[in-house]
């Protein structure tokens, strides 16, 4: 399975005047590294939670189509799944009807189920047979994003600022600060 981001975020979920506010700076000679760190910050809290914070287009591409009643898109919240190809042995893509699915957006993962008398896809590559487009996000305005999301975001633009150096979930070793993890625990998805 892989993920690639077609359309980033338009807006950060945190204003630099929200952040500036936050960290007591008067002076724009910090803008550029504070917004930087919005970036950063957004970036780790999805990492982390599993989910799109603000509205944003992504590719999904998998081998097979799962031997499951349901398929759970990545990157909830979903807001529309926007296209869905098979590809065949010529690399020549088919456009899969997404009116033969029904789309839970509304469920934790976002899902998609197949209409009784559709059929699912076939794709005739052995890898990266399917590629599902979709737009996830909790919507396309900062303050679409749960309140609890944006002050964890606002607690590492904090100590990024204090400490000058960029919060990095990806490197080993590194931990959330508690208060950071207690505010997005409830968003957090679960990975078994």
């Amino acid at each position: 399975m892989t993920l690639k981001l077609l359309t980033p975020p338009a807006v950060e979920p945190i204003s630099l005047a929200d952040a500036k506010a936050h960290l007591r700076v008067d002076t724009t000679d910090e803008d550029s590294t504070i917004n930087l760190l919005i970036t950063v910050a957004r970036e780790s809290i999805e990492q982390e939670t599993g989910r799109a914070l603000i509205t944003q287009s992504w590719s999904w591409v998998f081998d097979h189509w799962p031997d499951a009643f349901a398929l759970s898109v990545p990157k909830p919240p979903l807001i529309t799944v926007d296209a869905i190809k098979s590809f065949d042995s010529e690399d020549a893509a088919t456009i899969v009807d997404v009116n033969d699915f029904i789309l839970n957006a509304s469920s934790f993962d976002g899902r998609l189920v197949l209409k009784v008398g559709s059929s699912w896809p076939i794709a005739q590559r052995p890898i990266a047979g399917f590629e599902i487009q979709f737009t996830a996000g909790y919507g396309a305005a900062a303050t679409d994003v749960p309140a609890p999301l944006r002050q964890a975001i606002l607690l590492l633009v904090a100590q990024s600022f204090e400490e000058r150096l960029p919060f990095d979930l990806a490197h080993e070793g590194a931990v959330l600060p508690h208060a950071v993890d207690v505010l997005i625990a409830p968003y957090r998805i679960l990975k078994l």
